[in-house]
């Protein structure tokens, strides 16, 4: 019996941990950055040399280490406000003690660090400047309407930057894919805010619905996703898009929804609904980076260089 309850007890920490790390969103990210280096930013024509590149490696792991830290120390500014948007899940991450999760920030962030330097001092850096840049955002930067949302949307894309830049590849689908994602992203960041916003204000954070209505949100989020067209519509003219370009047909009818049923919505369950779909959305994009065709993709490159 003993061993039983210890087993039980073992199990619960585990699952604490993997809530407060937002241990699903980690696996995501494993594979949005590695679907990303295959498909879109490396030019190797097969896959084996991007699985087989160990600064790649080191990269991917020094970014899950920082942005579980990430996590951790959101996780431990927001307990108040957890209490109110998240009461479950607030329990389960109460499993770990304060302490704990501070011992597990810092430890994560120097792996991280210590992965970034087996790159180059430039990677060590630019985590550094990124452990930073969440940490800033969990203690100010979220307590502001514009700014916070902004910072939420490029903390959520660097991990794609230094993998970009790792690879150097500079065409300009990248670019015009990230402005898209952006836009998503930051559609997703507001629906968030709107969810939340008891606990905002229980914060005292001014994120955009506690400092502008909730009304001019769902304006600014109908103006974002109409804003998100502009970059679907050039993705199409690159043939190498391929069979993903259904997956932007869809992405545009789901976000069309989003922006008539955002005027709908009125309580928690029904912006919690149109996060989760705007969750799914960005998932079915991850692995629909595996319908792109590589070799148009890096022809257009290759007949604008030369």
């Amino acid at each position: 019996m003993p061993t039983s309850s210890n087993s039980n007890r073992l199990g619960l920490k585990f699952l604490s941990l993997f809530s407060v790390v937002r241990g699903y969103n980690i696996l995501v990210l494993i594979a949005a950055q590695y679907l990303a280096a295959i498909f879109i930013f490396s030019e190797h024509k097969t896959v084996f040399p991007v699985l087989l590149d160990w600064h790649l490696l080191y990269l991917v792991l020094a970014t899950v280490s920082v942005v579980a830290a990430g996590y951790i120390i959101n996780n431990f500014y927001d307990v108040k406000a957890d209490r109110i948007n998240r009461p479950l899940k607030s329990g389960l991450d109460a499993q770990i003690k304060q302490e704990t999760k501070l011992s597990l920030y810092f430890l994560l962030n120097f792996i991280g660090f210590a992965f970034g330097w087996l790159v180059s001092w430039r990677a060590a850096l630019f985590f550094a400047m990124y452990i930073f840049g969440i940490w800033f955002y969990s203690h100010k930067l979220k307590k502001y309407p514009l700014i916070g949302l902004i910072s939420a949307t490029v903390l959520t894309i660097l991990p794609f930057f230094v993998v970009f830049v790792h690879f150097k590849n500079f065409s300009n689908v990248i670019f015009i894919h990230a402005i898209f994602l952006f836009l998503v992203i930051m559609v997703r960041e507001l629906i968030k805010d709107l969810e939340n916003i008891k606990g905002a204000l229980v914060n005292n954070y001014k994120t955009f619905p506690v400092s502008y209505g909730e009304q001019k949100t769902k304006q600014f989020i109908a103006f974002l996703i109409s804003l998100a067209f502009a970059p679907t519509i050039l993705l199409f003219s690159y043939p190498g898009i391929s069979y993903m370009k259904y997956y932007f047909y869809f992405a545009c009818a789901i976000l069309v929804f989003i922006a008539f049923y955002i005027f709908k919505a009125s309580n928690k369950k029904q912006y919690q609904l149109l996060h989760n779909i705007l969750k799914i959305l960005l998932l079915v994009g991850v692995f629909s980076l595996l319908l792109i065709d590589k070799s148009l993709l890096l022809d257009k490159v290759i007949d604008k260089l030369s």
